[in-house]
């Protein structure tokens, strides 16, 4: 089983020319307050999007939504502490969002790679943890591409002396890492849909009102930020995959 990936040129298709036409929204509190308000209103956004996004043969396949919010800390150190990890105080822990293969060779194939990138960089691993999903609401060509979802907990180093160094060393592992999985093509699902000390994305190929139904963390109440950004995805010319929704890991 592949990740959904455009194909060769072919007839009158040409990637080239692939291009999209998306929704996008944005919800904050002025004054900075996190709360699980913001992320339901986003939610509800992303919802009210459902026009600017597309769905393929099947009604309950979408082209990708996803939200992108602050880390949420509070929600982050009790999930952690039920798996027995301890989380550090904010900006001096990193949480990446990784797509990765449900066949657990080729999982660990790409969980070797990364972790000798990080013992090379000098970053210590607090713990992993599966995101809970739930794909009952998913149309069979969504649930084809379909990875595992990780969240990976990363301690900051005392050679990064403050969190903007963290996160730039952040950067760089995650492009050394997604370079040498390819290079190597051990983990076709391999994808990194955040890794910041600041920001995390909840995305896949879904659609809109999916969103919160695939990833029951969205719901719980201890889950807040004071930003979140929704996003609905069209693909006019190109293929959709879990991993081009939502595509904002850079801000």
């Amino acid at each position: 089983m592949k990740n959904n990936r455009a194909p060769e040129k072919q007839g009158l298709y040409d990637p080239r020319f692939e291009h999209d036409a998306c929704g996008v929204g944005f919800v904050v509190n002025m004054k900075g307050k996190k709360s699980h308000e913001i992320i339901r209103q986003a939610l509800t956004v992303l919802t009210n999007l459902d026009h600017r996004g597309a769905c393929g043969c099947e009604p309950n396949t979408g082209d990708g939504a996803g939200i992108l919010m602050q880390l949420p800390d509070t929600f982050l150190h009790k999930v952690c502490a039920l798996l027995g990890m301890k989380l550090p105080e904010p900006a001096h822990y990193g949480v990446g969002m990784i797509f990765t293969s449900p066949y657990a060779p080729e999982r660990n194939s790409a969980r070797h790679i990364l972790e000798k990138i990080l013992h090379e960089e000098g970053v210590g691993i607090i713990g992993w943890r599966n995101v809970p999903t739930d794909n009952s609401s998913l149309g069979e060509t969504a649930k084809a591409g379909e990875p595992l979802v990780r969240q990976l907990f990363l301690k900051r180093p005392d050679d990064c002396a403050d969190e903007q160094a963290f996160n730039r060393k952040l950067y760089v592992i995650n492009q050394r890492a997604t370079n040498e999985i390819r290079r190597a093509g051990v983990d076709e699902f391999w994808y990194v849909s955040s890794l910041s000390t600041r920001t995390i994305i909840y995305k896949g190929m879904l659609m809109p009102v999916q969103v919160d139904r695939y990833y029951p963390d969205l719901r719980d109440p201890d889950m807040e930020s004071a930003i979140a950004l929704v996003h609905s995805r069209f693909s006019t010319n190109t293929f959709p995959s879990w991993d081009r929704a939502h595509p904002y890991r850079y801000l």
